[in-house]
């Protein structure tokens, strides 16, 4: 059985135990941009294994027709991994992979686990450069969760180097942050529904809920929370605003901001929509003319805002990195919180290393598994 949910209160004053309020203070210039070398160095210590409750499905057979005989293998373990990769009851998990942030993403993937109700029923697909070092990466997944199904895949940096325009800071700019509009082409067709979740998060519910959140007709593609208050001209630029025709792009539906780095899409109506070639389009005049500053994140207003499944907010926490130049600390939103989302420029694995946490890195803590020198054996 996997460990019980923890309420949110429950798990902010076990933190504060942890790390005590008088380490807090307001960080200035933290540097989250961690050198691949120094990542690459850290080792992570093997998480606890989580187990399915006795009501989970029992995932041994793939449908007839998401089974691919040219990856039949004869290895029990190959079968067994191929009916989870394939398997419409599998929860499937999309994240990209680096050096740089994969400290994070070790957390994530502990929170996931931690908190679902079948953690054994939980497929990852993990996104990486093809320029990275799969086997480190896929070594040191492995070595931290060596019962966790998951798969790597490769992405040619390439398909979106020559169609990325420069934004307001260079971690928007890296390739790999546009991994998640090809989705659809890198994971195997038989997987038909991803929940696609940034490295900088941390689930404290079971990923089942979001996964299971109903995306409507068949229009809709993916599911996102919806931040309808929020300044959505400011997204684009007054070129975008000034422009007759371009002005018009959100002129028939309700746009409204959304944080895509909690996702869940329909990669089969994805794929019949060609959204990948949509997306492709709008940074393609973007490069002609500048009418966004912010990365991967207008393209995919300009093609789905006001057109997505509505999410409850609480599965989206985001800002917590604070904003993309100083990353000031911030205070959650209110309501109920089900996930955990470290946007904005701030780290909370950058700022306990400087020593200059934000109150509420102390909730992402508990979940770090990296492994220091001052570990004592039990």
């Amino acid at each position: 059985m996997p460990t019980p949910n923890p309420k949110l209160p429950l798990l902010f004053i076990l933190s504060l135990i942890l790390f005590p309020i008088h380490s807090f203070s307001t960080p200035t210039n933290v540097n989250t941009n961690t050198t691949a070398a120094a990542a690459a160095a850290h080792h992570f210590r093997e998480a606890p294994q989580f187990y399915n409750s006795p009501d989970c499905p029992s995932i041994t057979t793939v449908h007839d027709d998401d089974f691919d005989p040219d990856e039949e293998d004869d290895n029990n373990n190959n079968n067994h991994h191929h009916f989870m990769i394939c398997s419409r009851q599998a929860v499937h998990v999309a994240m990209t992979l680096d050096t740089a942030y994969i400290r994070g993403s070790m957390a994530a993937i502990l929170s996931v686990l931690q908190h679902s109700s079948c953690p054994q029923n939980v497929a990852f697909h993990f996104v990486a450069s093809a320029a990275a070092n799969a086997s480190h990466l896929r070594a040191t997944i492995a070595s931290s969760f060596p019962y966790l199904t998951f798969q790597i895949y490769p992405f040619d940096d390439s398909h979106v180097s020559g169609l990325i325009s420069t934004s307001i800071r260079s971690a928007l700019d890296c390739p790999l942050n546009y991994a998640r509009s090809y989705l659809a082409n890198l994971l195997p067709l038989c997987v038909r529904r991803v929940v696609y979740l940034d490295s900088d998060l941390i689930l404290v519910d079971d990923i089942a809920k979001l996964a299971d959140i109903p995306l409507g007709d068949e229009s809709t593609v993916l599911a996102a929370p919806e931040y309808c208050n929020a300044n959505f001209t400011s997204y684009f630029t007054t070129t975008f605003w000034s422009n007759p025709s371009l002005s018009l792009t959100f002129a028939d539906r309700k746009a409204c901001y959304f944080n895509t780095g909690v996702m869940v899409i329909d990669l089969d109506r994805w794929r019949g929509g060609d959204y990948t070639a949509k997306i492709e389009e709008w940074m393609q005049l973007q490069k002609r003319m500048r009418i966004y500053e912010l990365g991967s994140l207008p393209p995919f207003l300009l093609v789905f805002a006001g057109k997505i499944a509505p999410v409850e907010h609480r599965w989206n926490q985001h800002g917590l990195g604070g904003d993309n130049f100083r990353g000031l600390c911030r205070n959650l939103h209110p309501g109920s919180v089900s996930l955990l989302h470290w946007s904005g420029k701030g780290k909370p694995w950058a700022r306990l290393e400087a020593n200059r946490p934000c109150p509420l890195d102390a909730l992402w803590a508990p979940y770090d598994l990296l492994e220091t020198p001052f570990v004592l054996d039990s």
